[in-house]
């Protein structure tokens, strides 16, 4: 008996990048150097909001490079506790 094929489309495993970067990631440095210029309207402060976005937008694609996830693996690792009890406490209520 032959194993049957089940074709995946990239598009449902396709990590979600902007730029080369996480989508999120990007639009929120985006944000913040938009922000930092027309809040500022001087020609110094537009000049560091451009370098601050493009160091930020060359940081994450190397980030992205590394690991397309990597922004949800870490928020998932900072949810962590870092003591788990072996035992529940008396006031541990079950479900």
């Amino acid at each position: 008996m032959a194993l049957q094929k089940v074709p995946i489309h990239r598009s449902l495993h396709r990590p979600n990048l902007l730029a080369g970067a996480d989508r999120e990631l990007t639009l929120m440095s985006a944000l913040v150097a938009g922000t930092c210029i027309f809040v500022a309207m001087s020609i110094p402060v537009a000049v560091i909001g451009l370098v601050l976005w493009t160091c930020a937008i060359a940081m994450l694609r190397m980030m992205a490079k590394a690991d397309p996830k990597m922004r949800d693996v870490y928020v998932r690792h900072i949810r962590y506790r870092a003591f788990y009890n072996p035992r529940p406490t008396p006031w541990h209520l079950p479900r």
